[in-house]
């Protein structure tokens, strides 16, 4: 029995006449009295009596009508269901956020997300860069909000820029400046996150101060953006940040715009993991990129 036999049975019992079922069908009606013989002997039962008053269903046929008709709406729940994920619009999305990209890119991002694809099952997590490129790589995350430099096997899409601030305690002889240099610091005491907690972004680090003319005198170092801005607020050191980490702490420092200086925000991800959910958060993506100051929708 095929699900083309059901769909003959279901059709002749309700128009409960083999020419009209035939034209519904487009079959030539000895093809589909042919079609229905050969499910009834595959049943072992009439499922239909045939007289001069007509095409009845027999208790047999009525009690499979129901479940006929039931097996057929799963079969074709079940294309649909295949259908849409072959779109992208069901499935699941597993998306990381850097620690401190989250605060101002995870709400319109998982808001347009919801709104254009219901059905998705949508996971977010918050993680520091070293476990969010590991996460891109052995499969835990689809996709990540975060900032490069990244590594050489990442795809980045950039959906952001921003200034680069010189973050200075509230009362510092150079918080009043509109604009500063990154040579203009050169004296200062300087709070900066760990060299290790990502290779990339400190060779980046050293490239600048180096072209300024000097080396940072680091007096201490602090994992997350929070804990940077607490340092700061304290008077301990200055450090420098992208201008979105200002709504994160907006008490006791002060952002000053770095001359010439610039932020990135990208979507990374792992190519030739792209599955169909993947590709329509990047379409998602490039729509809030092109609509919407992301450094300032959250």
């Amino acid at each position: 029995m095929e699900l083309r036999h059901l769909r003959y049975f279901v059709a002749v019992a309700e128009h409960l006449n083999f020419s009209r079922a035939a034209r519904h069908l487009h079959l030539a009606q000895q093809s589909l009295s042919q079609q229905i013989g050969a499910l009834e002997r595959s049943l072992g039962v009439r499922l239909f009596d045939r007289d001069t008053r007509g095409t009845r269903l027999t208790d047999a046929g009525q009690l499979f009508l129901p479940e006929a008709r039931a097996v057929l709406a799963q079969a074709d729940h079940a294309v649909a269901v295949a259908q849409r994920a072959g779109r992208g619009e069901i499935g699941r999305l597993d998306l990381v956020f850097l620690a401190s990209t989250a605060n101002y890119m995870l709400p319109p991002v998982v808001r347009a997300l919801r709104e254009r694809f219901p059905g998705l099952e949508l996971t977010t997590h918050n993680a520091q860069i070293d476990e969010l490129v590991a996460g891109l790589r052995d499969g835990r995350f689809d996709a990540a909000f975060t900032r490069p430099p990244l590594v050489a096997d990442l795809a980045t899409r950039t959906l952001a820029t921003e200034p680069v601030c010189a973050v200075l305690p509230v009362g510092h002889p150079l918080a009043t400046r509109v604009e500063l240099h990154l040579a203009d610091l050169a004296d200062e005491d300087w709070v900066l996150t760990p060299r290790e907690t990502w290779p990339p972004w400190h060779e980046k680090y050293d490239r600048d101060f180096t072209a300024a003319g000097f080396t940072p005198r680091v007096v201490q170092r602090a994992s997350g953006v929070s804990n940077l801005l607490g340092l700061v607020a304290a008077g301990v050191g200055i450090t420098r940040l992208a201008a979105s980490a200002s709504s994160i702490r907006r008490t006791g420092v002060v952002f000053v715009p770095l001359a010439n200086d610039r932020a990135e925000t990208v979507l990374a991800w792992l190519p030739g993991r792209a599955r169909p959910v993947q590709r329509n958060l990047l379409a998602i993506a490039d729509d809030l990129a092109a609509t919407a100051n992301l450094t300032r929708s959250g």
